[in-house]
């Protein structure tokens, strides 16, 4: 777990297989939810086999992440359901389920020697009308997956930001203990 985090250096010439695209999107299927309703869907757009896909995808990213994003030979969008499959009645926890779903993902691609960067940064409304997502499902993410690549490729400061010390707030500041007011000590 503490290996998993979002570089934006990847390598631009090695591709991901389908065997490891089938990794990922297994451990996704596997990861919990409410009533066992696996909201998440997951649009795979790999370069390799489908470039013109892959290209329409990344025209959906904001001008920011397509910097780097440019390197990634696989585009993933995560999408979360809006009602349970079981009863048609709306899933509250549909979109924190997809979230579940999106990091079992992302640390199935450290496992394979991959990295993966979840991105907020794309047009949801463009990708669905693009690629033909019903209605009653919300794009969450994009997110980019590929081998590290050389942080000397990043434009600055993205280079800078590449390298520095990861940085994570202290547990007393993120849990609680009883009550909000008691934060939680180790």
């Amino acid at each position: 777990i503490a290996a998993r985090w979002s570089p934006r250096a990847l390598d631009p010439h090695r591709p991901v297989s389908r065997d490891q695209i089938t990794s990922l999107l297994e451990a996704a299927r596997w990861a919990p939810s409410c009533f066992g309703d696996e909201p998440w869907r997951f649009l795979v757009f790999d370069r390799a086999s489908a470039p013109d896909d892959w290209d329409r995808a990344f025209d959906c990213l904001a001008e920011g992440n397509q910097t780097w994003v440019r390197n990634a030979p696989l585009l993933l969008a995560a999408v979360a359901g809006s009602r349970f499959r079981f009863n048609g009645e709306p899933n509250r926890w549909a979109q924190y389920d997809t979230g579940a779903a999106s990091e079992n993902l992302c640390l199935q691609a450290v496992a394979l020697g991959l990295v993966a960067h979840q991105m907020g940064g794309f047009d949801g409304a463009r990708l669905a009308e693009t690629f033909g997502i019903p209605d009653e499902y919300t794009p969450m993410a994009m997110i980019a997956v590929g081998h590290p690549g050389d942080p000397a490729g990043l434009p600055e400061p993205l280079r800078e930001m590449e390298v520095a010390p990861r940085k994570r707030q202290p547990l007393a500041d993120i849990a609680f203990e009883g009550r909000w007011s008691t934060s939680y000590n180790p």
